[in-house]
């Protein structure tokens, strides 16, 4: 049974803010430029909702908690912005931990409006609470695999951090995979360090190995490694989970970083709202941004349309998710009910296979789309 919401979320009448509580890792072990990226696009947002007016005159605040891919840590946030009686709770980065929020999003009916994870059970099973907007595991990981198909790759290693997360992905893999005659290797870098990795690669005849680890530690020790061995120059190294999106990846790797495949939730050209959107958040950044700090901006947009429309009161927040259509920077974004998948899902975003062109480290390349 759903916790009824306390009294403070119920529709407000006398200007008094909206609150909306925002997961996001903005300490290690989080992925923290993913974080900062996604804390300005849900601000920017918020900055614009309020000087337009608000929600029927009331500003949205923003509750920040920070994470730091901490299932714990998320469990007790999403608890305080409850208490605190938050209209709903937006964000996260790391599916682990977003699946910890939507967990107790839904036992205390508290609508939860996922940023940016992808793994598909976000939730054991539907719920009204919970929408996303990312595109889902399974959907961006079959198009990096049509990616690797296209380009010949047959014999793929995975070198793996188990985890859920990446569990998930290599099932993925192996199952769009494997019927087209490909094979996945699993390296499992509980045994392995870097020197083993490129005996097994040269071993397996591997032409591909894709980083399902984390950033910067082992990634970046990993790439150095097999870059410079000359057994392995033709094998292509990939990293679906987006590591070399962000400024981090080339600080640290340089020319050794580029020509690494990621998957990137953005169109091919941004339309006239993404383009405004996209050169004031780099003005925010000092940097270009992520396909995160967009996920973020629409976040609020969709939201802000949710309580526009319905009110700030949490039942009709979720009720609203099937009727809520926005334009976004990447597109128009509705919400609707996808098999295999328990929340209200955006079917989809736009999917690209981006790397960091080996010419111009600072520009990207699109090598695949969805």
């Amino acid at each position: 049974m759903n916790t009824p919401p306390p009294p403070s979320a119920a529709v407000r009448t006398d200007g008094s803010p909206v609150r909306i509580g925002a997961l996001v890792p903005l300490t290690r072990p989080g992925w923290v430029e993913a974080g900062r990226h996604l804390l300005a696009g849900l601000d920017l947002a918020v900055r614009e909702v309020n000087d337009a007016g608000g929600i029927a005159g009331s500003p949205l605040e923003l509750e920040v908690r920070d994470t730091a891919a901490d299932p714990q840590r998320v469990a007790a946030a999403v608890e305080e912005l409850h208490r605190l009686g938050a209209a709903a709770v937006v964000g996260e980065y790391h599916s682990v931990v977003a699946r910890t929020a939507a967990a107790r999003a839904d036992a205390l009916g508290l609508p939860f409006l996922c940023s940016s994870a992808v793994l598909d059970a976000l939730t054991e099973g539907p719920t009204p609470w919970v929408a996303r907007l990312a595109p889902a595991q399974s959907h961006g990981w079959r198009t990096y695999a049509d990616f690797l198909l296209a380009a010949g790759h047959a014999r793929i290693a995975v070198a793996v951090d188990p985890s859920v997360y990446w569990e998930s992905g290599i099932r993925i893999l192996r199952e769009h995979l494997a019927p087209r005659g490909a094979t996945v290797i699993e390296l499992d870098m509980r045994e392995l360090d870097p020197g083993a990795v490129c005996e097994a690669l040269a071993d397996h005849r591997a032409t591909a190995l894709l980083l399902l680890v984390g950033h910067p530690e082992p990634a970046v020790p990993l790439v150095e490694r097999v870059r410079r061995d000359r057994r392995l120059d033709g094998v292509l190294i990939g990293a679906p989970a987006g590591q070399p999106e962000f400024s981090q990846w080339a600080t640290l790797l340089g020319p050794l970083g580029a020509g690494v495949p990621f998957l990137r939730y953005l169109p091919e050209r941004l339309g006239p709202l993404g383009a405004r959107v996209g050169k004031a958040l780099r003005e925010r950044l000092a940097e270009e941004p992520s396909f995160v700090a967009f996920e973020g901006y629409d976040t609020v947009t969709v939201l802000a349309e949710a309580l526009r429309s319905h009110g700030p009161d949490r039942a009709r927040v979720a009720g609203s998710w099937p009727h809520v259509t926005v334009e976004g920077t990447r597109g128009r974004i509705r919400f609707s009910r996808t098999p295999g998948i328990g929340v209200w899902q955006w079917a989809w975003a736009p999917v690209q296979v981006v790397d960091r062109d080996p010419a111009d480290p600072a520009r990207f390349r699109i090598r695949h789309t969805g």
